[in-house]
């Protein structure tokens, strides 16, 4: 079902919204966590029809109010979350995911951040826990503009890394902050390296 979505999905995508990815190669095989900034409601659907592999999301509830776009984020790999609680279930549904040796995406953000210089907003430690929890690398994604009907963009994926020096440790909010700390860092990295790419090409 999600590859014949994929598929469904993949034509109109590229008309109304093209987009080239750069640096498809670096995301790895087998689990590991994409950490993307966050700029649209269309980030998700753009990452699951650009990228052939399903990779599962964790989606805001209240995206699922409409039911048809709710099916269609289900199928895409949506996994629900309540963001005002402490959604043990969606917690439990991502490491599930990441033992079954999957990709689990994640806008670390929290919500939608899009400004003029595409500053990232306060990043979470989401990425990190679940990093760290299941042992397994961190892909950062940066996708340089909002999503806007027939405006070319680019979505650049970066060199994946590891926690390695926080695995067996116990994560009090100390150790969290500081492996947070490099998520952020290594996000930052990609996003001063996809807008310096655009000011050499002007």
């Amino acid at each position: 079902m999600f590859h014949f979505i994929q598929i469904l999905l993949a034509l109109p995508i590229r008309l109304l919204f093209p987009t080239k990815i750069i640096g498809r190669k670096n995301i790895p095989k087998g689990a590991c966590i994409l950490s993307s900034n966050h700029t649209s409601n269309m980030d998700s659907v753009m990452l699951a029809v650009k990228t052939w592999e399903k990779k599962y999301y964790l989606a805001k509830k209240e995206l699922f109010k409409n039911k048809i776009f709710g099916f269609f984020l289900t199928k895409l790999g949506a996994i629900k979350i309540d963001r005002q609680a402490n959604d043990i279930n969606a917690i439990k549904n991502c490491l599930k995911v990441l033992k079954n040796n999957k990709k689990l995406v994640i806008f670390p953000e929290g919500t939608r951040v899009h400004n003029e210089n595409m500053e990232l907003g306060e990043v979470k430690h989401g990425v990190a826990m679940f990093a760290i929890k299941a042992k397994v690398p961190v892909v950062p994604i940066f996708i340089l503009r909002q999503p806007k009907i027939f405006r070319r963009n680019k979505i650049f994926v970066g060199s994946p890394f590891t926690l390695e020096e926080f695995y067996g440790k116990r994560l009090d909010s100390n150790e969290l902050e500081r492996a947070g700390q490099i998520v952020t860092a290594k996000m930052n990295e990609l996003r001063e390296f996809a807008l310096n790419s655009l000011t050499k090409k002007k």
